[in-house]
C-alpha cells in the first residue's frame, strides 16, 4: 500500500511505534515463528496490557528498541514544554456554544501554564477566572459585544465602562483593542493610555507601528504588547523593539515565522536578539478557534524546538510569567 508522510504530525512517531505493536503479533503467530533461539519476554507499556511475546534473539532486540522508543516519546508527552498564551478571548458567542468548564479543559489539555483572556464582554473573562484562577489572567477588553473593533475609539461610553470595570476587578492589560495612526490620537484612546497607567497595566494593542508609536508619545513609560507584532515584517520588529524598551510581541494568528517546522532566518534573528520580548498566542477571535488551542500549542512547540533552548522557554512560557504572572498575586 502506499505510504502516507506523517512528518508534520505530533506523535506521528508514537503512531508508528504503536502501529508495530497492532501488527506484529498476528503476523508472528506460534506456526509461523523464525526458528533459532526461543525467548520469552513480558512487555508492559503505556499503550499496551501486558503482552508475551516468543521470538527469536534479533526479533527481541528490535522489540527491546522500539520499547525505549516508545517510553521516551510517552516520557515527553509528560512533560511537554510549557505554554503561556498571551492572546484568547472568550466572548458572548463563545460563551454560548462552550461553557468555561469546557473550555477551561481545553486550555488545560493544551498545557497551558497561563491564558491572557480577554472578552467581549468582560463577563467571559470573568466567568473563565473563577472557574480556573490558577490558570486565567484577566485582560479588560474596551468591547462590550461584537462590531466595536472600529466604533469603540469614537464612543465615551468606553471610558465609563472601563473606569467601572477597573473599580469591581483586577486585570494585568487593557485591551486587546484596535487601533491605526492618527485614531491613536483620539480623547477615547488617550484616556485608555491614561487609565493603563492609573492602574499600572499593560496595553495589548492591535495596531500599526505608527500608532503604537503615537501611544508612546503620550506615555513615554507605557509598557504595550503589541497584538500579533502588529503583523509587520521581522525587520520592522526588531526595529521597534531596539527603539522602545517597553514593548513586547506576541506572535498570535501569525504563522510566517515558521516554514517547514523551522523558524525563518529573519525571525530567528529577532527571537535570539530579544528572546525576552516575545510571547505566543492562539487569538480565539472566533468560536470555532477554541477547538484550535491544543493543535496551536503542540505546533508552537515543534517550532520552538528549532530555537535553542533557553530562548524557546522564554518564548513559551518564562516571558509571560515574568510580565503578567505575578501581577495578580502581589498584594
Amino acid at each position: 500500500s502506499a505510504s502516507r508522510s506523517t512528518d508534520n504530525f505530533p506523535g506521528a512517531g508514537r503512531l508508528a511505534v504503536a502501529d508495530m505493536f497492532r501488527h506484529q503479533p498476528r503476523r508472528l503467530r506460534a506456526d509461523r515463528r523464525p526458528a533459532g533461539v526461543r525467548c520469552c519476554a513480558v512487555i508492559a507499556t503505556p499503550l499496551t496490557a501486558t503482552v508475551l511475546l516468543s521470538w527469536s534473539i534479533p526479533m527481541l532486540m528490535r522489540l527491546i528498541l522500539s520499547c525505549t522508543l516508545l517510553f521516551a516519546l510517552n516520557t515527553g508527552a509528560a512533560t511537554l514544554l510549557p505554554i503561556f498564551d498571551s492572546h484568547l478571548h472568550y466572548s458572548h458567542d463563545a460563551w454560548e456554544q462552550l461553557p468555561p468548564k469546557e473550555a477551561i479543559a481545553i486550555l488545560r489539555k493544551a498545557g497551558l501554564k497561563g491564558a491572557m483572556v480577554s472578552s467581549s464582554s468582560d463577563d467571559g473573562t470573568q466567568m473563565l477566572l473563577a472557574e480556573a484562577p490558577d490558570l486565567v489572567i484577566p485582560v479588560l477588553r474596551p468591547y462590550r459585544q461584537r462590531g466595536e473593533t472600529s466604533s469603540w475609539l469614537r464612543d465615551p461610553s468606553v471610558v465609563t465602562h472601563l473606569e467601572s470595570r477597573l473599580k469591581a476587578y483586577l486585570y494585568v492589560a487593557i485591551g486587546e483593542y484596535h487601533v491605526y495612526g492618527a485614531d491613536a490620537d483620539l480623547p477615547v484612546v488617550r484616556r485608555v493610555v491614561e487609565l493603563a497607567r492609573e492602574n499600572q497595566l499593560y496595553l495589548h494593542s492591535h495596531s500599526d507601528a505608527d500608532a503604537i508609536e503615537r501611544q508612546f508619545r503620550q506615555d513615554p513609560d507605557a509598557r504595550i504588547l503589541w497584538a500579533h507584532s502588529g503583523f509587520d515584517s521581522p525587520d520592522k520588529v526588531r526595529e521597534m523593539l531596539r527603539k522602545h524598551k517597553n514593548l513586547w510581541c506576541d506572535l498570535a494568528f501569525r504563522s510566517d515565522h515558521v516554514s517547514n517546522g523551522r523558524v525563518d532566518p529573519a525571525w530567528r534573528a529577532a527571537f535570539t536578539e530579544f528572546p525576552d520580548r516575545f510571547l505566543v498566542g492562539t487569538d480565539t477571535f472566533t468560536p470555532e478557534r477554541w477547538h484550535f488551542v491544543v493543535e496551536h500549542a503542540n505546533w508552537s512547540r515543534q517550532w520552538l524546538a528549532d530555537l535553542p533552548p533557553e530562548v524557546a522557554e522564554r518564548i513559551a512560557y518564562r516571558n509571560g510569567e515574568a510580565l503578567f504572572g505575578a501581577m495578580l498575586k502581589q498584594p
